[in-house]
């Protein structure tokens, strides 16, 4: 199996609930807590990149930063929101399964199960 890592928020009950999926089967992926430690512009490029989204697509249009970044403006290049993400990793959705060269978004939690083999 190839190695697993999970970018995960242990206070949303979606990252919970895919880990706990994980577990489940036995797997043990490296649990990355994102809002201690960011992910930079580069590791977040190549999760797009997994995840085959753009940035706007990653984005947790929810949050109060959403709004105060005025990030729904069209205007805004694909490196000014992923700046965005890496100064407020809040923004960043979760949780993010990464299996090699494949991602998926856990929303809802059994999403990750899609990319195991």
């Amino acid at each position: 199996m190839t190695d697993l890592t999970l970018y995960h928020n242990p206070r949303c009950s979606k990252s919970r609930g895919a880990l706990e999926l994980l577990e489940a089967r036995g797997l043990a992926p490296t649990v990355v807590r994102y809002l201690e430690t960011p992910p930079d512009a580069a590791t977040l490029r190549s999760l797009l990149g997994k995840l085959g989204i753009t940035a706007r697509e990653l984005l947790r249009s929810g949050e109060d930063e959403y709004k105060t970044l005025d990030l729904a403006n069209p205007a805004l290049s694909e490196d000014e929101l992923i700046a965005a993400m890496v100064s407020c990793p809040k923004l960043i959705e979760r949780p993010i399964l990464v299996a090699g060269d494949k991602a998926v978004i856990g929303r809802p939690p059994e999403k990750v199960l899609e990319i195991l083999s």
